[in-house]
């Protein structure tokens, strides 16, 4: 997963706007795998909600790819799941703002379906 955050190139095509909380991210991952120790039942519930969500951008971005458009509303929805991400697994972090599943399944069929 950290590897979608940080792939080569990725100073070049992160929005500056969300590449000063890449740090934070980052060390969300790393909270991540310290508590999955503790208890992997947990993580793996929120997983499965993150990978139903990220699944969805993963596929709407594959068919605007292959249709060459870009939607900036998709990549809002993308840099909300890594918000989602903190406010599940690194929750002492914090977001910036409320997110939840919910509220993004709420964006999503708002703004993308």
């Amino acid at each position: 997963m950290r590897e979608r955050l940080v792939a080569p190139g990725f100073m070049s095509r992160t929005p500056w706007e969300h590449l000063e909380h890449v740090p934070r991210y980052l060390k969300g991952y790393a909270l991540r795998l310290q508590k999955y120790r503790a208890n992997a039942e947990r993580d793996q519930k929120h997983a499965g909600t993150i990978a139903g969500l990220w699944g969805k951008y993963e596929a709407r971005a594959e068919a605007d790819r292959e249709a060459e458009k870009h939607d900036a509303k998709l990549e809002e929805f993308r840099w909300l799941i890594e918000e989602l991400r903190i406010s599940l697994f690194a929750q002492e972090l914090r977001t910036p703002f409320p997110v939840s599943a919910k509220r993004l399944q709420k964006f999503w069929d708002e703004h993308l379906r």
